[in-house]
């Protein structure tokens, strides 16, 4: 189930997963919020909180936020995301690496941290 927080910046989608993430969450929630917001900003900036309630993906939420990478490459500004899970929080950092915008990952209880920060 994806929740989307609320932040000062209307540039950032926040959005908070609990349970587990499906395909079909991305489907319905993820790629239409995205798009919503392209279509009112050029770039957008995106914070992600894979919190305490947040209990993994399936394959087919894997394989969409993969396509969903790759079909909005350089649509975004910056990217926050929050999760104490170490296998995530590496990924996303080595895919910082050669995304052409700052990823910063923070911990679960640095979601203050990361809203200010991905709203700068």
């Amino acid at each position: 189930m994806i929740n989307f927080l609320t932040v000062k910046n209307d540039l950032v989608l926040a959005l908070d997963a609990e349970g587990r993430v499906t395909g079909d969450d991305y489907q319905s929630v993820i790629i239409p919020a995205i798009e919503t917001k392209l279509r009112q900003y050029k770039k957008i900036r995106l914070l992600y909180e894979l919190g305490n309630h947040f209990s993994g993906f399936d394959l087919n939420a894997v394989w969409e936020d993969l396509k969903l990478g790759l079909n909005h490459w350089a649509d975004f500004e910056k990217i926050a995301l929050v999760s104490d899970i170490k296998w995530i929080r590496m990924v996303t950092k080595l895919m910082g690496l050669i995304l052409p915008y700052p990823v910063e990952v923070f911990h679960n209880n640095q979601l203050s941290q990361a809203q200010e920060w991905v709203s700068c």
